[in-house]
């Protein structure tokens, strides 16, 4: 790769002013929808699911099968990770960022329509699994293109507060979601099960609508843009240039490292995540008996102390690095997993508020933000879509579908409802993340100085 960026690609610095607010737009609204029907989807598993798509003469096993459709949506993520993520790589980042956000938010809408077991019987579940399918497609690609496009847009002295642009979304779609479930939890929960969990499911096609219109504006990345640059100047061998016709292959032939570093994160990550944002809920609904309102609330709290700490840690990223900060918080979600889970055990509004205020609020945060740009200088321009969507997904579909549900069936198996189990759970992911992360490949795909 050349040393410099191309003249056709210089520009002011009111252009480049202008072109870094629409990426952050743009990555932003993707995350904020993905994770708006993310917490939608958990917390109406947890409260409405089981009662209204399934039969309900065995609550426990209804509350089990409505999970393992949140479960099911993991296990299509890698396909769309690896599928959209290669189309990333070949046919440029924009376009997967548009196709992406289409696939998730028409799904989101679907879901609030889809009639109720007492209508239609079995096929209640079964179109919820279908459209879950779909959806998960959509979603396996969304960090990776958010991702990689916020890093590829970014200076190199700026691509740690830069690429926790995804992370912000997270938290801001978390944030916008458990303040719709508090508002119509207000006088309980009965509102949700007479037909008000389908109004923020349909409500979510304005947001599509705005998303849309915001990534089509936004142009294609420079380091891509020069990418193809050099491939029309004859830049690169013909053999480089084969491999690149297909990225998957030439992530798996030359990028294997950088892969396995990235799935490991990614493993111990959201093992971690879902724990803190999606286990919690089940349990303490279903064995502590709190009410949606007081989860939502909690969550309500924990995402707006997010949104001021996702840039903080970005900036630490820039000032330190995006490793350092990544392993700092897997080493204090190992600390902190025995209190974490001691303060949901009490069952008390203020110390569910306090714990998902520290691991929702605080720690996710600290480990997200710094995987834009750890995870995209895993790799090289040609495959970088490729291998954060491919490595990402499958450690996602790993831990992210099965920690939670198997945090809850621990739970379940244990005739005390024993948390002990969970607390493992937690211990060996921070630790299988903080290992992962100490053999960081990045420096070895530096693309242009700015």
């Amino acid at each position: 790769m050349t040393a410099t960026r191309p003249a056709s690609l210089r520009e002011t610095p009111a252009q480049e002013k202008t072109r870094l607010r629409k990426v952050a737009a743009a990555t932003i609204v993707g995350s904020m929808l993905e994770w708006y029907d993310f917490y939608l989807y958990a917390t109406m598993a947890a409260i409405v699911f089981a009662k209204i798509f399934f039969d309900p003469s065995n609550p426990q096993t209804a509350t089990l099968l409505a999970f393992s459709t949140f479960a099911i949506g993991f296990i299509a993520r890698p396909f769309g990770g690896m599928l959209f993520g290669h189309m990333g790589d070949k046919f440029g980042r924009k376009q997967m960022l548009v196709v992406t956000f289409v696939l998730m938010g028409v799904c989101t809408t679907l879901i609030g329509l889809i009639p109720n077991y007492d209508t239609i019987g079995i096929w209640a579940p079964i179109l919820l699994v279908a459209i879950r399918i779909v959806q998960g497609l959509g979603a396996g690609a969304e960090l990776a293109a958010a991702a990689v496009t916020s890093y590829e847009h970014a200076s190199e002295s700026k691509r740690g507060s830069q690429g926790a642009w995804p992370a912000l979304g997270l938290n801001l779609g978390l944030l916008l979601s458990s303040l719709t479930v508090y508002a119509l939890t207000l006088n309980g929960d009965q509102f949700l099960l007479d037909g008000g969990w389908r109004i923020p499911f349909i409500a979510s096609i304005v947001l599509v609508g705005v998303g849309l219109w915001v990534r089509s504006s936004i142009p294609e990345t420079p380091e891509y843009s020069e990418l193809h640059e050099a491939k029309a100047g004859e830049l690169v061998s013909h053999d480089e240039h084969s491999v690149q016709k297909v990225p998957l292959l030439a992530l798996f032939r030359n990028d294997l490292k950088g892969l396995l570093v990235v799935f490991f994160v990614a493993i111990g990550y959201n093992a971690l995540s879902y724990i803190f944002k999606t286990f919690s809920l089940a349990y303490l609904t279903q064995y502590k008996h709190v009410t949606a309102n007081v989860t939502s609330l909690s969550v309500t709290i924990a995402s707006f102390i997010a949104i001021f700490a996702v840039p903080l840690f970005g900036r630490l990223c820039d000032r330190y690095s995006s490793k350092q900060v990544l392993i700092a918080g897997g080493i204090l979600s190992a600390i902190c997993a025995y209190p974490f889970m001691a303060l949901l055990e009490t069952g008390e509004s203020l110390w569910i508020y306090v714990a998902l205020g520290i691991g929702t609020g605080i720690l996710a945060p600290m480990m997200f933000a710094p995987q834009g740009s750890f995870l995209s200088r895993q790799f090289p321009t040609h495959t970088r879509s490729s291998g954060v969507g491919t490595g990402r997904e499958i450690g996602t579909a790993v831990a992210g579908g099965l920690a939670p549900l198997g945090a809850l069936s621990l739970v379940a198996s244990s005739p005390t409802h024993s948390t002990t189990g969970v607390i493992a759970i937690l211990f060996v992911a921070a630790v299988t993340l903080v290992i992962a992360a100490s053999f960081d490949q990045g420096g070895k795909h530096s693309a242009f100085k700015n």
